[in-house]
């Protein structure tokens, strides 16, 4: 790929899934870590709604596709797969074009669990599987004020948008 080496690009990255509805675990992961909670999320690999969509963002910022196109959830090789693998597999694609993570910022979506007392873990681990300054890395938490699918408490998303900047040849 030709890349300006100075460039900057921004990619978002949206994701959601529904909880179960008979609890088989008593955490969930968001992430990278586990969230204690009494239901567990419905998905072909961890459910990491959070890694799931920096993976899209990333990708997006690259022009490289979607998670799905990479990590398809008809092979059974990535069924309850750690999503924080998919993110380093990612990273190394992003590091192959030639950039390199500048920051991240994600919204997670959730009527439950409370969100807030998990963050900063998130935040360190995220910045551990990125290689990044955990300045660069920023989570927050809101709720769909009972809304919808997400306010009824029926399921989580997050949105994360990146900025990338070229690495310097």
């Amino acid at each position: 790929m030709s890349w300006n080496k100075r460039m900057f690009r921004i990619g978002h990255g949206y994701d959601i899934h529904r909880f179960e509805d008979t609890p088989t675990r008593d955490f969930i992961t968001l992430g990278g870590i586990k969230v204690a909670f009494e239901r567990g999320i419905v998905a072909h690999s961890d459910g990491d709604v959070v890694i799931h969509a920096i993976c899209d963002a990333l990708l997006g910022a690259c022009a490289l596709g979607d998670i799905g196109g990479h990590f398809p959830d008809t092979d059974a090789k990535f069924k309850d797969y750690n999503s924080s693998l998919f993110l380093k597999d990612i990273l190394y694609k992003v590091n192959e074009c030639g950039f390199k993570v500048g920051n991240i910022d994600v919204s997670i979506i959730a009527q439950v669990p409370k969100l807030q007392p998990y963050i900063l873990a998130m935040r360190e681990k995220l910045a551990q599987v990125l290689q990044i300054d955990i300045h660069g890395i920023n989570i927050k938490a809101t709720t769909h004020e009972r809304l919808d699918a997400i306010g009824n408490k029926l399921g989580i998303a997050a949105h994360a948008v990146v900025l990338i900047q070229g690495i310097a040849a």
